[in-house]
């Protein structure tokens, strides 16, 4: 069996010796004569492609089509297309029929990457094709019948997309027959270094230069590295070293200027209880309060700096627009000695004791719903242009058809 393993491995250029990495591709090949659906696990940049050609080229269906398809990067408007078809006129620019890939793939495998980021109405379309081999194409009544063996990967925890409500349990399972794990670079340490040489020889053969080597200071480092990208990032860094190095002889010092650093990925995850769109609704809600409460306690301030501004003056003397602020700020604490007249200045006697300032801030209580706020402003902008919306509309910085819409949501009179 490790014979047949190794051979594997030329074969599709995989390199390694780790008990995982065997397992993974025993597994692999196990289960390639079976039609049983197998979902590849892991992080991304571990090579998790290689696992679904692996399957096909063991199986039976290894000389009907073999069709890969990246779920995350088909827009969600048009992935029901991409993967089963539509006829002609089913929508704007569908000017003939099509066929989609699960129509194509007949007596073949389909490999879906990223499956975690299929759309939850695109999932059940996927479970009824695994249950019954049945689809229906985009704008058609008829239905498909189709023989295709599927194969998904993702680098997502899909059973926590369960929790959160983005990811079906039931396709779970029905995908989840034969699971495959592929190890991330950090657990295979004896094999990083095996895939440094391989790829400096590589780039060296591309570049038509010696190949980069390193001291053992370096394979050190190499090896403690934790790789967050895996073969990805070790692929990518070795490529850098290739091309900018003149030393081809590395030293730790070296090779440390290539890694980046990652200082809090040992530091311990915080994890929420709520589900995630729950979540960013609140985190949203208290970035407002947040706002809200931060303009009163400053109102607060400006309120004790000018109370102390007047208190080292004596009488303080305003005119104007600040005698109406002045007065707005204080009338409700009945620190106003007399009216102003018109153009004329103000006196004001404030007294010692500002408890009057911070009861307002302990015992006024607000509305803080945001809707109550949003009516308020509306109704003071209609006021202070004469109820001429498209004014009100513009100090507000919304379109008019927003304002009809909010004044009729609110039912405000003007």
């Amino acid at each position: 069996m490790n014979q047949g393993i190794q051979q594997i491995k030329q074969r599709f250029g995989i390199i390694g010796d780790s008990y995982a990495l065997n397992r993974a591709i025993d597994i692999a090949v196990q289960v390639a004569p079976t039609d049983l659906s197998v979902l590849i696990t892991g992080e991304s940049g571990t090579g998790k492609e290689v696992f679904p050609q692996i399957v096909h080229s063991f199986s039976s269906r290894k000389h009907g089509p073999y069709i890969a398809v990246n779920c995350g990067a088909i827009p969600e408007g048009t992935i029901d297309s991409e993967l089963f078809g539509h006829e002609k006129g089913s929508f704007t620019g569908a000017l003939s029929d099509r066929k989609g890939y699960f129509e194509e793939a007949n007596g073949g495998t389909i490999f879906l990457d990223e499956i975690g980021e299929l759309p939850l109405a695109t999932q059940v379309r996927l479970l009824r094709v695994l249950e019954t081999g049945e689809f229906i194409r985009v704008g058609s009544s008829r239905m498909i019948k189709t023989n295709v063996r599927v194969v998904a990967a993702t680098n997502v925890n899909l059973e926590q997309a369960i929790v959160d409500g983005k990811f079906r349990e039931d396709l779970y399972y029905r995908l989840n027959s034969i699971p495959i794990k592929i190890p991330p670079l950090r657990e295979r340490i004896d094999d990083i270094y095996l895939l440094f040489r391989k790829f400096a020889n590589d780039f060296a053969l591309r570049y038509r230069m010696p190949p980069v080597k390193l001291d053992d200071s370096a394979r050190m480092l190499l090896e403690k590295y934790r790789w967050p990208g895996n073969i990805r990032q070790l692929k990518n860094i070795t490529e850098q070293i290739s091309v900018i190095e003149k030393n081809r002889l590395l030293s730790a010092d070296d090779l440390r200027k290539y890694l980046p650093s990652h200082a809090g990925e040992h530091l311990p995850a915080v994890f929420a209880s709520e589900s995630r769109g729950n979540q960013s609704f609140s985190s949203e809600r208290e970035i407002l309060y947040k706002v809200l409460f931060d303009m009163k306690r400053d109102m607060t301030d400006l309120k004790k700096l000018v109370l102390d501004m007047i208190r080292e003056g004596g009488d303080w003397h305003a005119k104007g627009d600040n005698a109406r602020i002045i007065q707005n700020l204080y009338s409700s604490e009945g620190e106003i000695i007399k009216a102003p007249a018109p153009g004329a200045a103000v006196s004001y006697a404030v007294p010692h004791n500002s408890d009057a300032i911070e009861d307002t801030e302990e015992f006024v209580e607000e509305s803080l719903s945001l809707e109550d706020k949003e009516k308020e402003l509306i109704e003071k902008a209609l006021e202070k242009h004469g109820g001429r919306r498209k004014n009100a509309a513009h100090e507000l910085g919304i379109s008019e058809r927003t304002l009809y819409r909010k004044i009729k949501e609110y039912e405000i009179k003007g």
